[in-house]
């Protein structure tokens, strides 16, 4: 599947020397075996074993193991250009962030550069009717307050599945851990994941993946009509912890050119966290040179002893294009009309778990080529007042986004 010289690509001389310095373990070897490279080839890497010097890297051996391992896959893609239906690609998004003003007091005139996320995806058709795709994702700490808070980046499985596209169906089967429905069509008509998740993501009122099997497809032969069903473990990209399965479920119409209808429903009975029913409805429009996103959803909780929770977001965004192919303009508000007891948590945008939240966000959006996308961006998020407290303080926060592909 294969062939590489070792004397003069400069990817098996750059792992060559990697490996030498500090050792391929054996996982990465059967990685490299199932993706292609063969054992006469893996057997002309250098001593495939640890040493007594490579101790001293402790847990770093499993990044770097990472590291081997996108290598590893990167060798495959010599294959592409002599005809097999392989695909590798990725791309990373981050920031110069400055934080002026914020209801986290040790947080204000924080500044500083971070990568917000990486992905690497390798992708293959198997046969005419089976494909897969392997897909890793790392993301740099927010917000650290110490040295010892901050982390490497890490890199985890965020998509790991079989695909199965029956001959003559308007039909996927997913396999695996693979994208769910929460939010997938919102996010395309957002369109500037590399700016801000969606509002359901942002305040954790969902999951971009899970673990499980999933049906997707049309349901008229003109595609007007689509429909996405999930059955899944309900942890994300973890393990399950109970007999109990997360079942979510959304139909899409396209009545007219440009125009998306989304009812989404979704319902869990996990353990640790009790009945959780979502409710979701969208309307979106794309064209040309202008898009436009109305979105509002709820989020009821239910738990044992517990006051019954809900959460209502709402999140009105639109793009336009100023420049041809070059720069687009973009705004968005998002409104919390209940405290989510989760905001803390939320990575990147310091929100307060005690108020309505308000966020308001605009920016410029400039591609000096396909690729590279250079996104000067402000957040602004403001509350309500809560009862029998102060009301928190706004977070003001301008942003130097840039998006890169490959």
């Amino acid at each position: 599947m294969l062939t590489l010289n070792p004397s003069t690509h400069p990817v098996r001389q750059t792992l060559t020397r990697f490996v030498d310095i500090y050792g391929l373990p054996n996982h990465v070897i059967m990685l490299a075996a199932m993706l292609g490279v063969s054992k006469a080839e893996i057997a002309e890497f250098p001593d495939q074993t640890y040493t007594q010097r490579d101790t001293q890297f402790g847990v770093r051996k499993y990044f770097q193991a990472a590291i081997l391992a996108i290598i590893c896959l990167s060798l495959s893609s010599a294959s592409v250009a002599s005809g097999n239906k392989e695909k590798i690609g990725g791309y990373f998004f981050g920031d110069y962030y400055y934080l002026p003003k914020s209801h986290h007091g040790k947080l204000e005139k924080r500044n500083g550069f971070q990568y917000r996320r990486v992905y690497f995806t390798y992708e293959n058709d198997l046969s005419d009717e089976f494909s897969m795709r392997f897909r890793l994702e790392m993301n740099g700490k927010s917000f650290p307050t110490t040295r010892q808070a901050t982390s490497k980046l890490e890199p985890f499985l965020k998509h790991g599945y079989l695909k199965w596209k029956p001959s003559g169906w308007r039909t996927n089967i997913y396999l695996g851990l693979s994208g769910t429905p929460t939010w997938r069509n919102v996010e395309k008509v957002w369109g500037y994941r590399s700016v801000a998740k969606t509002v359901l993501d942002l305040h954790k009122i969902g999951s971009s993946t899970d673990f499980g099997i999933a049906v997707q497809g049309d349901i008229d032969a003109s595609n007007q009509i689509s429909y996405h069903l999930m059955i899944a473990n309900g942890t994300g990209t973890r393990a399950e912890i109970d007999k109990n399965k997360k079942i979510a479920f959304s139909l899409a119409a396209k009545p007219v050119a440009g125009v998306t209808l989304e009812g989404y429903v979704d319902r869990e009975n996990a353990a640790d966290l009790g009945k959780w029913h979502t409710l979701q409805g969208f309307l979106g429009y794309q064209q040309e040179r202008f898009r436009f996103g109305i979105q509002l959803a709820n989020q009821t909780r239910q738990q044992a002893d517990m006051e019954t929770l809900n959460i209502l977001a709402s999140s009105v965004f639109g793009a336009v294009q100023l420049l041809e192919e070059k720069v687009w303009a973009f705004a968005r508000f998002d409104r919390l009309f209940d405290p989510n007891p989760n905001a803390e948590t939320i990575p990147y945008i310091p929100f307060d778990n005690t108020a309505r939240s308000n966020m308001m966000l605009v920016g410029l959006d400039w591609a000096p080529t396909e690729a590279v996308h250079i996104i000067p961006n402000l957040i602004f998020v403001f509350y309500d007042k809560p009862d029998n407290i102060d009301k928190p303080d706004e977070t003001i926060m301008p942003r130097l986004t840039v998006f890169f592909t490959f």
